[in-house]
């Protein structure tokens, strides 16, 4: 099987003023075609800036990130926000659904933008 997500010695270092925050420290994880993983982790051990990096939804300080063979830091934002389109899916914990909308249109609604 191919190795779907490979992400390699994964820094994140929030710098706040005189202040740096590591918030990842050499993070390395593969996740093959077709296998499940959960990210579990006590409140405040960087389980959300995992996922975000790993949505392309945040940029990491140091380390290498493939994604389905490509070099996710090599890619430019707009590059970055097709992958999120056509492949990664997420299902936050609050949902961000619209309410206006029913459920079946919440789910279209990415296709609209595609």
């Amino acid at each position: 099987m191919s190795k779907v997500i490979k992400l390699c010695d994964i820094v994140k270092v929030y710098h706040t003023g005189t202040f740096d925050f590591t918030a990842l420290h050499e993070v390395t994880l593969c996740v093959e075609q077709l296998e499940y993983v959960a990210i579990m982790g006590a409140s405040g051990s960087g389980k959300s800036t995992l996922m975000n990096i790993m949505g392309c939804l945040d940029h990491f300080s140091s380390g290498s990130y493939m994604l389905d063979g490509e070099d996710v830091s090599s890619m430019t934002d707009d590059e970055q926000a097709g992958i999120r389109n056509k492949k990664i899916g997420f299902v936050f914990q609050a949902f961000n659904l619209l309410p206006k909308l029913t459920s079946l249109a919440n789910v279209e609604l990415p296709l609209v933008y595609a």
